[in-house]
C-alpha cells in the first residue's frame, strides 16, 4: 500500500482583550508523522521543524492594519523541534512519545515602555527555550490492512504531560532606567501547566493507484482550569484582571482538522488540503476562567515528500486563507456586565514552514 502522509498538529493561537496582541502557538501532536498501514515490527524516529512569524492583528475576520502601520504590532518568531520516536508492534498497533524543544522571541512595545512611548528604545524582547510538553499517543489501525488495502482508519488515545516550564520568566524593560521580572506572556510559555488527554483519527481511501484522499481530527482535552501563573509580567494585575479572571493563565483545549488529497509519483508524494485548527472559548471539560486567546485559522496546505528505503523526507508550507479572533470567555462576561461589546485581538502569521526527516529501523 502506498503511503499517506499525515501531517498532524501545528497549532494556532490568538490574542486576549487585556493583551494587546500575541500568539499562542505550541505542538501538541506530532507536527508531521508519516503512517503506513500494515507496517510490521520496528522504529521510528522522526525529526520536525516549524517556524513562523506571527504580527498580523486581528479582531474576529478583521485585519487591525493600523497595528502595523502605527510600528505598534506585536511579533513573536517561534520555532520548534519535535523529536518522536515510535514502535510498531504489528501490522496495527504503535506507541510514539514526542519531546519537543522550543525557542521563542516576542517582541513589542506595550510589555515594556508602552505604545504611547517614543522612546527609540521602546520595543523590547522576550524570550524562552527549553523542553516543551512531552505526549505520549497509542495508535491503532481499525481495520485489517491485509483486507482493507484501500481504506483505513487509525484511532490513536494519549497523554500530555505538564512537562514543559509553563512558569517560564524574562525581564520586561518600563523604561531607559526600570526593568521588572516576571512570567513571560502566554504565547511563548514552554508549557501550559496541565496533563491532557490527546485524541486523534487519521483515514484514507485510495481513488486509484497513485492517488489518495485523507482526513484528519485531533483534540487535546486539558481539564485543569488554571495554572496559577500570572498575567501581570512582573506587575500587579488590573481590577478588570481580577474581575473578569484573566490575571492568571487558563489551560485551553486545541484542537485540528485537515483534509485534501495526495498523489504519488515515484517515490515523491505531492499533497494538498485544507486545515483548520485553533483554540476554543470554552473547554469540553472543567472550566473555563483564566486567560486564553481563543481562535482559529484556515490554511491550504501544500506538502511534498521524497522517501527511501530507509528514510522519509518532506517540507510543508500552510499559508492561512483565514483567521479569526473569536470573542473569549472573559470578553463575554465583560460585555455582559457592561452592555459594550469587548471583542479582542490577535495577533497571527501570514504562514509557516515545516520540514524534517523520518528514519526508518
Amino acid at each position: 500500500m502506498k503511503k499517506l502522509i499525515v501531517i498532524t498538529v501545528i497549532v494556532l493561537a490568538t490574542k486576549n482583550a487585556s493583551a494587546q496582541g500575541c500568539v499562542a502557538i505550541r505542538s501538541t501532536g506530532n507536527s508531521c508523522s508519516i503512517s503506513h498501514a500494515g507496517d510490521t515490527k520496528g522504529w521510528k524516529l522522526n525529526l520536525n521543524n516549524r517556524y513562523f512569524r506571527s504580527y498580523k492583528h486581528f479582531v474576529g475576520k478583521e485585519e487591525q492594519k493600523y497595528r502595523v502601520d502605527s510600528s505598534t504590532e506585536v511579533i513573536n518568531h517561534a520555532y520548534s523541534l519535535d523529536i518522536t520516536l515510535t514502535r510498531t508492534f504489528d501490522t496495527r498497533w504503535s506507541f510514539a512519545i514526542t519531546a519537543p524543544v522550543v525557542a521563542n522571541t516576542r517582541s513589542s512595545k506595550y510589555e515594556h515602555y508602552g505604545n504611547s512611548s517614543k522612546s527609540p528604545n521602546a520595543r523590547q524582547a522576550t524570550r524562552s527555550f527549553g523542553i516543551a510538553d512531552i505526549r505520549l499517543m497509542l495508535y491503532r489501525w481499525l481495520l485489517n490492512p491485509v483486507k482493507f488495502s484501500k481504506v483505513n482508519l487509525q484511532a490513536g488515545i494519549g497523554i500530555k504531560l505538564p512537562t514543559g516550564d509553563y512558569r517560564y520568566q524574562d525581564y520586561f524593560r518600563r523604561n531607559d532606567t526600570t526593568t521588572t521580572f516576571g512570567p513571560v506572556d502566554q504565547s511563548i510559555q514552554l508549557g501550559d501547566g496541565g496533563t491532557g488527554i490527546t485524541t486523534e483519527l487519521k483515514a484514507y481511501y485510495k481513488l486509484a493507484k497513485k492517488f489518495s484522499v485523507y482526513a484528519d481530527a485531533y483534540y487535546l482535552v486539558n481539564p485543569r482550569e488554571q495554572n496559577g501563573v500570572s498575567t501581570a509580567r512582573g506587575g500587579t494585575p488590573s481590577a478588570n484582571a481580577l474581575k473578569y479572571f484573566t490575571a492568571y493563565m487558563s489551560v485551553p483545549d486545541q484542537y485540528m482538522l485537515r483534509v485534501g488529497v495526495t498523489a504519488t509519483i515515484k517515490r515523491f508524494e505531492f499533497s494538498s488540503g485544507i486545515r483548520m485548527e485553533g483554540i476554543p472559548a470554552e473547554d469540553l471539560v472543567g472550566g473555563n476562567k483564566g486567560f486564553r486567546r481563543p481562535g482559529y485559522v484556515v490554511s491550504v496546505e501544500p506538502v511534498i515528500s521524497y522517501s527511501t528505503k530507509k528514510i522519509d523526507f518532506y517540507i510543508t508550507l500552510p499559508v492561512a486563507l483565514q483567521r479569526n479572533r473569536v470573542q473569549s470567555y472573559a470578553d463575554k462576561l465583560q460585555t455582559e456586565a457592561t452592555g459594550v461589546t469587548v471583542h479582542g485581538d490577535a495577533a497571527f502569521a501570514d504562514y509557516s514552514i515545516g520540514a524534517g526527516v523520518t528514519l526508518n529501523f
